[in-house]
């Protein structure tokens, strides 16, 4: 539906290869160049317009379309005062600059205009809804410009987030930003379409939410923010041990060069809840065998001899920490195997999670992928981890498993005439 008045959002859902990212530059350069911002900016006071791209790679790309485009006539050329490795500023008080979608980035600028490059695709580690908060710090900014643009523009994914919300909420309706959906061949002709025709065979999901813009049907959140936050106990970092308990606990290995080693210990309450007591994680780089002594010492320190183990973890965990008395068994379930049998003690509320940013933005941001055969696979999106709740998930599936505890028997004397009808070897201490 064409607006009838000059549009302040639009969303542009188009597949891959359609140009968004030199279309973004483009529209970018077009608005800092050929408006006349002056009205709306103080004496010395500076107007930005921000691309936003998913990571660094994606940036650098959008930023090099940019300073291609201005360089290209001597007219734009002359414009530029200064071309930096992630801004361009021009002599007549707006600068483009080139960020990733971190929120804590964007506060304290006055923005003229935003572009939110495949903002379906915005994750974050430190956050279960960055395209959210992005929006949420933008808006503020662009609402003191009377003819500020947010455009966000991206091939589509999951039915989830900012993207879909506006496509669900907006799209052929009056009234609210614009919505742009398009295949890749309507965006961009040159593109074969047996190429297309061979993705639609190999993998019709995939195909379907790259090439013909529609959101993906096979991909869904694993747990939505409301669910954790419903178990999450605010203000509880770390729990110490309680006589009366046993702890499990479970390692989430690495060697130290690339992913991050993570412990979690929990126990089962009196009442039948699950209780995450620790949740420890180090980053790369860092000594294997230094973070193996520090973690045998917590896990003693928890009763715990023996721990479970990422079932991919090698040999190498169960070597190290046999040093320090520690018995490492690889568990036999998958990572997305122990995330399902994780999500009943949260649907059910039968748990109480510690309040760590990284679980909690890693376990917002699992998602569940429907295969053939009926049988769901639960994992991190590309790009991202899950050390910490994998950790955390093992840990606590074994403190909700319903295995009988093992008994301590007492090995007493051989009974005599008064003795009690047990023999000796059955007598519970």
């Amino acid at each position: 539906m064409i607006p009838e008045s000059p549009i302040k959002e639009s969303f542009v859902i188009a597949g891959r290869r359609s140009g968004k990212s030199f279309i973004s530059s483009v529209i970018a350069v077009f608005l800092a160049a050929f408006k006349d911002w002056r009205p709306y900016l103080a004496a010395g006071e500076k107007g930005y317009i921000f691309v936003i791209a998913n990571d660094r790679s994606q940036a650098r790309i959008i930023k090099d379309y940019i300073s291609g485009i201005l360089a290209s006539t001597p007219v734009l050329k002359a414009m530029v005062a200064s071309d930096l490795k992630e801004s361009i500023e021009l002599k007549y008080g707006v600068t483009i600059a080139v960020k990733t979608c971190s929120y804590r980035t964007l506060r304290g600028f006055t923005v003229l205009a935003a572009i939110l490059e495949e903002l379906a695709f915005y994750r974050s580690e430190e956050s279960a809804n960055p395209d959210r908060e992005i929006l949420a710090s933008l808006r503020p900014a662009l609402a003191t410009i009377p003819e500020s643009l947010l455009i966000g523009i991206s091939t589509p994914y999951s039915r989830r987030g900012v993207l879909y919300d506006q496509f669900k909420r907006n799209f052929g309706k009056p009234g609210g930003p614009l919505i742009w959906k398009a295949e890749t061949r309507v965006m961009n002709p040159t593109i074969n379409e047996e190429t297309i025709k061979a993705a639609m065979e190999e993998d019709s999901a995939a195909a379907r939410a790259e090439w013909l813009a529609e959101f993906r049907e096979d991909i869904e959140s694993y747990l939505s923010p409301e669910l954790i936050e419903a178990v999450t106990i605010r203000g509880r970092y770390e729990l110490p041990k309680l006589d009366g308990f046993q702890y499990c606990g479970f390692i989430d290995p690495s060697g130290g060069s690339r992913d991050s080693f993570s412990l979690a210990v929990a126990h089962r309450d009196n009442n039948g809840r699950v209780i995450l007591d620790l949740i420890r994680e180090r980053k790369p780089p860092f000594s294997p065998e230094a973070v193996v002594s520090e973690y045998a010492a917590i896990l003693k320190g928890y009763g715990v001899l023996q721990v479970q183990s990422d079932r991919y973890a090698g040999e190498w965990p169960r070597e190290v920490f046999r040093k320090f008395d520690i018995t490492v068994e690889p568990c036999t379930r998958s990572a997305s195997e122990l995330y399902v049998e994780f999500l009943p003690l949260i649907t059910s509320k039968r748990i109480e999670l510690l309040e760590n940013k990284r679980l909690l933005s890693q376990l917002a941001n699992l998602e569940r992928r429907t295969r053939s055969g009926g049988r769901d696979l639960i994992d991190h999106p590309p790009g991202l981890h899950d050390d910490v709740s994998n950790a955390v998930a093992g840990a606590c599936v074994e403190a909700g498993s319903e295995k009988p505890i093992p008994m301590i028997w007492r090995l007493g004397d051989l009974p005599g005439d008064n003795a009690d009808p047990w023999p000796w070897w059955a007598r519970k201490f």
